[in-house]
């Protein structure tokens, strides 16, 4: 072989070498925004992508909202637990109905964010973390309250009922006069106790201890007191909110490189119910355990060890 020959064939090697890494997929950027249940959705994500073989970087907890969506716009993230409730806002169309039904608002948003910004949203989970109206579970269980209508009924034939909320839901259009137009009920100056803020830390805190006879309180669908407390939501049968199931988003050119990423977080999501989320959220915020252990119990209670 001449010289030249042994020259070209080296560089050829050389180069082919040097663009291998290049041309390989790198970490899978994993983030989740900074509450309790983005450290438990995040760590889901994280542990099963890992255990699947996909190599992943950790940047969970990122921030708030704005902060995460605004770094996977931007490719500084690759993927991330999302709201299906929240891409209403992203593409400016709050004031629509679609946004009460959960198929319906998934589809919008997966369409409206794969046009946009060539982002899919995988599956979602079935709980919906939305504004909602809960009561202790006492009166649920000795009353047979599962849903709004019932909680009407049993206001309307005269149960003792009195509700804890933030001023902005009793006031808001959108909430609590919104859940008394569509099932019937009304309640009264004396049936409320309206406290500052929006923190529902405090309205779940009032009901739990039945602090001032309150027995309901204004919550989150999946707030991780919920369970902790005996508090039961009241399911919102006729959609007065907007529905907000968590599911994970992922830029389209990563699932492209890792399709597994697909099967893996799909049937992880379908498995997370109301009570589950809620369950999983209390065992951070009320009894402290770290989101990372309660990803990994619950990964291997569902055959992921």
């Amino acid at each position: 072989m001449s010289p030249i020959s042994r020259f070209r064939r080296t560089a050829a090697l050389t180069l082919l070498l040097l663009a291998g890494p290049t041309m390989a997929a790198g970490p899978v950027v994993v983030s989740s925004k900074i509450d309790t249940e983005g450290a438990v959705l995040g760590q889901m994500v994280l542990q099963s992508l890992e255990k699947a073989g996909i190599p992943v970087k950790n940047r969970i907890q990122l921030g708030a909202t704005n902060i995460v969506r605004n770094a996977i716009k931007a490719g500084e993230i690759d993927l991330y637990p999302e709201y299906t409730g929240n891409a209403a806002f992203f593409h400016d169309q709050a004031d629509r109905d679609i946004w009460k039904d959960a198929d319906k608002a998934y589809e919008q948003a997966a369409n409206l964010d794969k046009e946009a910004h060539n982002i899919v949203w995988l599956k979602p989970a079935k709980a919906n973390n939305t504004w909602a109206m809960s009561v202790r579970g006492d009166l649920a269980r000795a009353n047979n309250l599962k849903t709004l209508e019932d909680l009407a009924d049993y206001i309307n034939n005269g149960g003792a009922f009195k509700f804890a909320a933030s001023a902005e839901f009793v006031e808001s259009a959108s909430a609590l006069p919104a859940f008394q137009k569509a099932y019937g009920f009304t309640l009264n100056s004396d049936q409320l106790l309206v406290l500052s803020g929006g923190n529902t830390a405090a309205t779940l805190r009032a009901a739990a201890l039945n602090n001032n006879d309150v027995n309901g309180a204004m919550t989150y669908g999946t707030d991780g007191g919920l369970n902790a407390l005996d508090l039961k939501v009241m399911a919102d049968t006729l959609g007065v909110q907007p529905v907000y199931q968590p599911a994970p988003i992922v830029r389209a050119e990563v699932l492209e490189a890792y399709p597994k990423i697909r099967e893996v977080l799909e049937p992880i999501f379908d498995s997370l119910d109301l009570e589950t989320l809620q369950r999983l959220n209390g065992l951070v915020a009320v009894n402290g355990v770290l989101a990372e252990q309660v990803a990994r119990d619950y990964l291997e209670s569902l055959g992921q060890d």
